[in-house]
C-alpha cells in the first residue's frame, strides 16, 4: 500500500470509464461542428453516456469510477484474513463496550471515524489505537452531499480529516470509505494524491435499517470466507431509546462463526500489505469488477 509520501510515485491512471467520456464528449464535440443536423444524437449519446456515469454513483461496490477494494484478496484469503470495519465512530456510549467485546473475542478491526467525532472524543480515538484496531478516514463531517461535491471541495474534506485523525491518534490513515458508499468522479485522483484507497465491503449487515441482530448477522455470515470485509457500524440503533447499540448483539455471532470457521480477524493495513518472502510489500487485494 502506498505511503503518504509516496502518492506520486505513479501517475494516476484515469478509470476506463472516464476514458470512454472523454471520448464520448470529443466525438459529440466534433459530430456537433460538423454535423449540426445530427444534434439530436449527439445529445442522446451524452444522455446516455451521464446516466451511466449518474449509475456508478449509486454503485458503491463497482470500480467504474476508479480502483475500489471489495475483497482483501487471495493471499489474505489463504491466511484465513477477515476484515471487520466499523463506519461513523467514535460513539462514547458505544464504542468502549465494543472494543471490550472485540478484545474479549480475541478480534481485531478497522474503525472509519468521523475526523470531527475524532476532535470531540480524542481519548476515545487514541484508545482504539491503543488496542490493536486502525483508524480510516471516513470524511471530516460524514455530510451525506458528499458525491455532490467537486474536487476542491473532496480534497479539502478528505485532507481535513487526515490531518486531525493522524494528529490525535498518531496514525495516519491508509484506507477511504465515503458516506454510504457513494462517490463521483473526481474522487479517485483526490484519494491517489492523498495515498489512499478506497474500500468498500464484501458483504454488509445493514445494521442501520435493521434492528433484528439475527437477520443481519445472517446477512455477514452467509457464505462467509476468508478475504471477506465486513460492515458494521460503530454507534446507537437509529431510533433506539437506550446506549445499547445493535452491533454489540451482532459481534458475538460473528466472532463465534469466525472461530467455527478457522477464520481470524485483521485490520485493513495488516491484510492488505503483507511481507513478501524477499522483504518487498505485497498487495493481494481485489477490486471489484
Amino acid at each position: 500500500m502506498r505511503s503518504p509520501d509516496s502518492s506520486h510515485a505513479t501517475d494516476w491512471s484515469m478509470p476506463p470509464l472516464l476514458r470512454a467520456t472523454a471520448g464520448v464528449h470529443a466525438l459529440a464535440a466534433g459530430t456537433a461542428l460538423a454535423t449540426p443536423q445530427a444534434w439530436p444524437w449527439v445529445l442522446g449519446g451524452l444522455a446516455l453516456n451521464h446516466a451511466l456515469l449518474t449509475s456508478a454513483v449509486f454503485l458503491p461496490r463497482s470500480d467504474w469510477l476508479g480502483p475500489n477494494v471489495t475483497h482483501l484478496g487471495p493471499a489474505a484469503a489463504a491466511r484465513g484474513e477477515v476484515a471487520l470495519t466499523f463506519d461513523d465512530g467514535p460513539d462514547p456510549a458505544v464504542t468502549p463496550a465494543l472494543l471490550d467485546l472485540l478484545d474479549a473475542c480475541a478480534l481485531r478491526a478497522s474503525f472509519f471515524c468521523i475526523a470531527s467525532r475524532v476532535q470531540a472524543h480524542p481519548a476515545l480515538a487514541r484508545r482504539i489505537v491503543e488496542r490493536g484496531h486502525s483508524i480510516e478516514n471516513h470524511t471530516s463531517a460524514h455530510r451525506y452531499t458528499f458525491s455532490l461535491r467537486g474536487p476542491g471541495a473532496i480534497e479539502r474534506e478528505l485532507a481535513r480529516a487526515q490531518a486531525v485523525l493522524a494528529d490525535i491518534t498518531g496514525q495516519r490513515p491508509t484506507c477511504f470509505r465515503p458516506p454510504a458508499g457513494l462517490r463521483n468522479l473526481f474522487l479517485d485522483p483526490v484519494l491517489h494524491r492523498l495515498g489512499l484507497r478506497l474500500v468498500s465491503w464484501t458483504r454488509r449487515g445493514y445494521d442501520t435499517r435493521d434492528p433484528d441482530a439475527a437477520r443481519v448477522a445472517r446477512r455477514l455470515l452467509a457464505g462467509l470466507g476468508g478475504g471477506d470485509i465486513l460492515l458494521l457500524h460503530d454507534g446507537r440503533t437509529p431510533g433506539g431509546t437506550t446506549p445499547a447499540a445493535l452491533v454489540l448483539d451482532v459481534l458475538p455471532r460473528v466472532a463465534a462463526r469466525l472461530r467455527a470457521a478457522g477464520l481470524r480477524a485483521v485490520t485493513l493495513p495488516q491484510a492488505l500489505v503483507a511481507p513478501a518472502s524477499d522483504g518487498r510489500a505485497i498487495d493481494g487485494a481485489r477490486v471489484a469488477a
